[in-house]
């Protein structure tokens, strides 16, 4: 039995009511089951923890990493303006309170919190949050997020090189910072608390160069000490942390290039307290059946959706009907299979948590002799041959195999690509990749909003370079509605808005959906979390996590 599963209808309360600007819902998890009651402990400061993951992490630059490996870890580090509650009602981080909006809804006025320091010393100011935007904004840092601020006035003559800096970013004072947008964008504030928007000092930037992203200076709850390259990174606790309390960890250890099924034996014996990646398949049978595991596994259903990224520009995928073909082609229930049970089919790009989601659509079923057809309308009766790409973590390569047995039977042949996941992140962002799976890598919600699985993934404005466009698609007349979706104030209409818009894009095939993710978490059981150990918008959430003596 797990010790914490978290019903899908509660977490999706929590997130319509989150997009909604309803007043914040009970975290999910955070009241704990009647059986549990009498075992609650006192949470307790001190301590350290020992976590393996088999990659090394890519970067602990925020402007850069942007997947699940690398985001949790840059989060110990860095903080922003705004964050979020234990689950994902917005708060006020570096920002001493909710910003200020102009009547029109274009001009966000932030006051900082007097007092929060760097870990280098150094106080705060408006113009470090100037900074940090407007380098993720500089072509020259290739920041995967840029994308999402280019809605801010003069973001994209900047971009351009036709301005210096960034019209609508302003430090008014010391402590104040306005950000003036060019339409009204209902997610701004989600967008502010992104690890893109995690305020970075210019000098340090500076001085480290591209070598920023391993020698990082934020305001975080901890500060990097030591990293070496394919064995460990440590973190220790920042004393200067302006959050009363946080983090209750003395120390932090990440060891790097361990198998996952030797981390779960790591676990057993009690030389980790932490698993990164979730346990393989097998070892997940065996240890969910054992009552000694009971207290040791943390289940939490994602908003995510794991999907093949079809790259739209390059042949023979620039053909719409190549890529239907590929979507009747997948068999999802087998995937879910080969992951014992720990995925839900998924027929759509929003996951079925996410509001926008569309019950009623039915999506490409699984059909060989559809997908047969249509590669033959297509001219492409006898086939092709084309690669994929996937992460070297267990179960990944399997499900891609999956994927190689189910093209086969429609005249494919498919060649899989193993390589670690900042390879295979590098190699998708630059349009290299003409099939990526996403397996262990995304989509993961940044924010509660269906725009997240537009925006940074499909939309013109992430079709750049290093950029999460893995389809490389852009659709102009789809991206003048996304902006109108943006801009609509009646949330309701608008949501609502998006069931045909995502439609357009489940049309042109530019995903195969195939399953909804979940977190399973392999732990100590005297490691706890507050109130869990993962987080919707952060996964682990190191500030908040525990350990008994």
């Amino acid at each position: 039995m797990q010790k914490k599963v978290i019903v899908s209808w509660l977490l999706m309360m929590m997130f319509w009511i989150s997009a909604c600007g309803a007043p914040a819902a009970e975290a999910p998890g955070a009241a704990a089951p009647a059986a549990e009651a009498a075992e609650v402990l006192t949470p307790q400061s001190g301590g350290e923890i020992v976590v393996a993951y088999k990659d090394d992490l890519a970067t602990l630059d925020p402007a850069i990493g942007y997947d699940w490996t690398n985001w949790p870890t840059i989060k110990m580090v860095f903080d922003g303006l705004l964050g979020y509650d234990s689950g994902t009602t917005l708060e006020p981080r570096i920002a001493a309170e909710m910003p200020t909006v102009s009547e029109d809804g274009l001009v966000y006025t932030f006051k900082i919190r007097p007092g929060v320091k760097f870990s280098n010393g150094r106080e705060v100011t408006a113009d470090d949050v100037v900074y940090t935007l407007t380098r993720v904004l500089n072509p020259a840092t290739a920041s995967p997020g840029a994308g999402f601020y280019v809605g801010i006035q003069g973001a994209q003559a900047f971009i351009d090189g036709s301005a210096a800096t960034v019209e609508g970013i302003q430090a008014l004072d010391a402590q104040t910072v306005a950000f003036t947008l060019t339409a009204p964008d209902a997610t701004f504030l989600n967008k502010m608390a992104l690890n893109f928007a995690f305020l970075v000092p210019q000098e340090a930037v500076e001085a480290a160069g591209q070598d920023f992203g391993r020698q990082p200076v934020g305001t975080g709850p901890f500060t990097l000490v030591e990293w070496k390259s394919g064995e460990y990174l440590v973190f220790e606790r920042n004393p200067a942390y302006f959050q009363p309390g946080r983090p209750m960890l003395d120390k932090v250890t990440i060891r790097v290039g361990v198998e996952p099924s030797v981390a779960v034996l790591q676990l057993e014996k009690g030389d980790i307290h932490l698993m990164g990646d979730p346990p393989p398949g097998a070892e997940w049978a065996r240890i969910t059946a054992d009552p000694a595991w009971a207290e040791r596994i943390e289940v939490q259903p994602k908003v995510n959706t794991t999907y093949i990224a079809i790259n739209t520009t390059l042949p023979p995928f620039d053909n719409v009907k190549v890529r239907q073909a590929l979507n009747h082609a997948i068999d999802k229930e087998r995937i879910v299979q080969l992951l014992n049970g720990r995925a839900t089919v998924a027929n759509q790009i929003l996951p079925a948590l996410m509001p926008g989601h569309e019950d009623t659509y039915e999506g490409y079923a699984f059909d060989p002799e559809k997908a047969k057809a249509l590669l033959a309308e297509a001219g492409f009766a006898d086939g092709f041959a084309t690669t994929i790409q996937c992460i070297a973590v267990d179960p990944q390569p399997k499900l891609c195999e999956s994927f190689q047995q189910d093209l086969a039977n429609v005249g494919i042949q498919l060649t899989i690509e193993t390589l670690a996941a900042p390879n295979v992140i590098e190699n998708a962002g630059n349009g290299l990749n003409p099939l990526t799976w996403s397996g262990g890598l995304a989509w993961t919600q940044d924010y509660p909003d269906p725009d997240n699985f537009y925006a940074p993934i499909l939309g013109c404005d992430a079709n750049v370079p290093g950029g999460w466009n893995w389809s490389r698609y852009c659709n102009e007349e789809v991206h003048a509605q996304s902006k109108e979706l943006l801009a609509m104030t009646d949330r309701a209409a608008r949501v609502e808005a998006y069931k045909p818009f995502f439609r357009t894009l489940m049309d042109a095939a530019v995903w195969v959906p195939v399953i909804a993710d979940q977190y399973n978490v392999a732990h100590s059981e005297k490691l706890h979390g507050q109130p869990l150990l993962t987080h919707p918008e952060h996964g682990f959430i190191y500030e908040t996590m525990w350990v008994e003596p």
